[in-house]
């Protein structure tokens, strides 16, 4: 009877820190972005120009372009959480959803390549945004008055949606339009979605996290690889995931990776997504690092970079000193991806916002997509000039180097690990990780 109490308890603590959440978060969307007419705009590895007498069609391409990358951010009334009474992640899990959106970024390329732009992006009206605060606002008070009723369900109007009609698609745009579909699918809200939040807690657990802790860059990256190595999806034996070590990339381990043979046992290669966690300087962003960052987001194999546990975003392109990011920290409602032609609106951001290099917190993690073995030693040339051409320092940010891991004396990670999800030196390095200490080279 005591341990019901505690629950409904937590129940109570966990509508309120929504409601509570919803408030804090609710006016996100509702600020404004300004754009120089003057300077480029680069968004994952793309480059926009709104000099030119083409103006308005400039813009519509970015935006077009822009609303196309996956949104992930905070949910509530999701199915509990095994072990807790969280049916949300305000307030905690935007590390673990700004890293979503790295993952999702990468399939996006794997399975739709970077000129893929939703059809349905420029139906999405910015003034969408301002609906959502006043739904946000509604959903507030709703479960304010449950919560002073112990009503279990308040009861919210919903503000009618517009739907475009779809025109007639061709055989490349309906097969683009399933992938698209179950890329979105696979971060579901729910314990079966291979890269959902239920799944990444589950993972993050083996270094000692739980739901409701803080994540940071560094730990999100293993998890993910883990998600990805877990996943049973035949699409997904195709894709592999290399987490750098020590701020180093071991080209044998990425290449073993890619050359491991999928699970239905065919030939060919894997493609990668390499995670890089690094740190920008010491408590502080060191914008010497700031030209570094530019190359990198202008490199179409970028998958992006994220940011802070406490305060993290998805960065993925900038304008002069500023970078353009998604936020993450905006409570919409739980969304079943199960369901036939369920919902897509949500899961894209309708407007990007920029923020000055000076003000990205320094601890991070980088990504990029190599689809060959080739593609990855073409990426590895290209970024080792970028990083010794922007290094001021003696040693650059991270490195690319030939051999194994095991040859410069440290622990290989296995492929596979039979009775457990994390190795005992990866777990070691999740831990240490956990408590963003990084090697300042």
């Amino acid at each position: 009877m005591e341990a019901t109490g505690t629950d409904e308890v937590e129940k109570i603590k966990s509508k309120f820190m929504s409601a509570w959440h919803n408030m804090k978060y609710s006016w996100v969307l509702k600020t404004k972005t300004y754009f120089s007419r003057n300077s480029p705009v680069f968004l994952l590895g793309k480059c926009y120009h709104f000099k030119t007498e083409e103006i308005s069609g400039n813009v519509e391409e970015f935006r077009r372009d822009f609303i196309s990358r996956i949104w992930l951010t905070y949910r509530e009334e999701f199915p509990q959480i095994q072990g807790s009474a969280l049916t949300t992640d305000c307030g905690w899990g935007c590390t673990l959803r700004t890293g979503q959106m790295l993952l999702a970024q990468g399939l996006m390329l794997h399975f739709l390549g970077r000129a893929w732009v939703w059809p349905e992006a420029l139906d999405m009206d910015s003034s969408d945004s301002e609906s959502w605060t006043s739904s946000t606002v509604r959903k507030l008070t709703a479960s304010f008055e449950a919560s002073l009723t112990a009503e279990r369900d308040p009861k919210i109007l919903p503000r009618p949606r517009r739907r475009p009609a779809r025109r007639d698609w061709d055989v490349t745009e309906m097969r683009n339009e399933v992938y698209h579909r179950k890329i979105i699918s696979w971060f579901g809200d729910s314990p079966l979605a291979a890269f959902g939040l239920h799944r990444l807690v589950e993972y993050g657990k083996k270094s000692g996290k739980v739901a409701g802790d803080w994540y940071g860059p560094a730990v999100v990256a293993h998890i993910l690889r883990k998600a990805v190595e877990e996943a049973r999806d035949p699409e997904l034996q195709g894709v592999t995931v290399y987490v750098a070590q020590d701020c180093t990339v071991y080209s044998s381990d990425v290449i073993d990776r890619q050359c491991s043979v999928v699970d239905s046992g065919k030939g060919g290669t894997k493609a990668v997504i390499i995670l890089v966690p690094v740190r920008l300087g010491g408590e502080r962003t060191n914008t010497d690092y700031l030209e570094f960052v530019k190359g990198i987001l202008s490199l179409e194999y970028c998958v992006g970079i994220i940011g802070k546990p406490k305060q993290s975003y998805y960065f993925a392109g900038f304008q002069d000193d500023s970078l353009i990011y998604m936020d993450p920290h905006y409570c919409q409602s739980f969304v079943d991806v199960s369901i036939k032609d369920f919902p897509l609106e949500s899961f894209h951001c309708p407007s990007p916002k920029k923020m000055s290099f000076k003000k990205m917190d320094p601890s991070c993690t980088i990504g990029f997509y190599c689809r060959t073995v080739q593609d990855f030693e073409k990426a590895s040339e290209e970024i080792t000039k970028m990083l010794n051409s922007s290094s001021k320092e003696k040693y650059p940010l991270f490195t690319f180097v030939k051999g194994h891991s095991r040859d410069y004396d440290f622990a290989s990670s296995p492929l596979h690990e039979e009775n457990d999800l994390f190795s005992e030196e990866e777990k070691k390095r999740l831990k240490r990780f956990s408590a963003e200490e990084f090697v300042l080279l």
